[in-house]
């Protein structure tokens, strides 16, 4: 057997060169790869706000029938690509061709590329409009998505912006310096367009807009596994904020199904979105006995009255839209499982059955064996982890 050779001083620096090379290639293809995805998706959502908007401008009769025939074609759509394209989610690609109509995007495609290919394919379909009675023209998505240099998720924090004249300043500035969804997002929410307006230097206000904070950055990997993404591709949400996390989701998740066979596992990090912002429902049950969904959140922290209220909102939106006939109202559990910190907290206010609301008491687990189990684990991860040198894999 050939004894393994020692690298020389030389032969590691060409190996470090080498490395480098390729973990920029490769950060760099995933950047590429994420910005592919997201002005393809743009463009897609674009152009079917376009037509929903034709359909409704095409008579008095048809008009009339816009409403009822989003939400069936919601219903429609997401049967066949998923709960990515329900009828809110077709009203905020109606609302977002209003607000870029075709005649800015075809000024915007003009100004970046003046080739008649560009010209040829798209002007003439986005500016007549459909024919009736013939087929549509295919529009060339790759050439649209040229229009759209943002990720979807900026566009639709911009369209939460109702003055046109702020709308546009904050894309342009998002361009111009870079900013990060979060950056936007922060923006926004600091009026930093009507305090520029207002300052007598508005050049070093917009000089402070180019600063990025810390933990702005977005990798590839954040990027692909954006909500907004995921549902357009229609992938499994694979996502878990941290090892620990994860594993402590998964080992309650194990326990409780040992208890006996009244819970039913629905799922674990179910998305949920209101309005322009998503949630996560860590784990998702069904008691048998109860006959209603157990709504799980983990908070790794302290418990805080926060947290009361982001249940408040899980418990309200589970109601509405995944209570089945039959059911009674779901219940909420918040568990906290970091040190000091090791409560649980039934969220009951607002269930109207009164027999459920003490019945539960003696059904469900009792807090405080599920809070021991959760420190227990937490403390083997813990120390797992340490001694392998912070890989932890979540097998518990």
């Amino acid at each position: 057997m050939t004894a393994p050779t020692v690298p020389t001083p030389q032969n590691q620096a060409d190996y470090v060169a080498v490395h480098t090379d390729i973990v920029t290639l490769l950060e760099a293809a995933r950047h590429a790869a994420a910005r592919s995805v997201n002005a393809l998706m743009t463009a897609s959502y674009w152009e079917i706000g376009r037509r929903i908007v034709e359909f409704e401008q095409g008579g008095q009769e048809r008009a009339g029938y816009g409403e009822a025939m989003i939400k069936r074609l919601g219903g429609d759509l997401s049967r066949q690509f998923g709960r990515g394209f329900g009828w809110r989610n077709l009203a905020q690609m109606r609302t977002f061709y209003l607000a870029w109509p075709a005649d800015q995007i075809l000024q915007t495609l003009s100004a970046k590329s003046p080739a008649p290919k560009i010209r040829q394919t798209l002007s003439g379909d986005l500016a007549a409009g459909p024919v009736p009675g013939t087929p549509r023209q295919s529009i060339d998505l790759a050439a649209l998505a040229q229009a759209f240099p943002l990720p979807w998720s900026a566009y639709v924090r911009l369209l939460s912006v109702k003055n046109p004249q702020a709308r546009a300043f904050y894309e342009t500035e998002t361009l111009r310096c870079g900013w990060s969804v979060r950056q936007l997002d922060r923006q926004v929410g600091s009026q930093f367009y009507e305090r520029t307006a207002l300052s007598h230097n508005k050049a070093a206000m917009l000089e402070k807009g180019e600063v990025a904070e810390p933990g702005d950055a977005i990798t590839p990997e954040q990027a692909i596994k954006d909500p907004f993404v995921l549902e357009f591709l229609n992938l499994r949400d694979e996502y878990s904020e941290s090892d620990l996390e994860d594993a402590l989701i998964q080992h309650l998740a194990d326990f409780l199904l040992e208890l006996g066979d009244d819970f039913a596992f629905v799922g674990r990090q179910r998305r949920l979105r209101l309005d322009d912002t998503w949630f996560r429902v860590d784990l998702l049950f069904f008691h048998r006995r109860l006959k209603c969904l157990l709504i799980i959140d983990l908070k790794i922290g302290k418990f805080s009255h926060a947290d009361a209220g982001q249940m408040h909102l899980y418990l309200n939106y589970a109601r509405e839209h995944w209570m089945k006939p039959g059911e009674n109202p779901p219940v909420g559990l918040i568990l906290c499982a970091s040190k000091g910190s090791n409560e649980a907290h039934y969220a009951l206010e607002g269930l109207p059955n009164k027999v459920l609301a003490a019945e539960y008491q003696t059904v469900l687990p009792d807090e405080k064996l599920l809070a021991e189990e959760l420190d227990k684990t937490r403390r083997e991860l813990e120390a797992r982890r340490a001694g392998r040198g912070g890989d932890v894999e979540g097998d518990v």
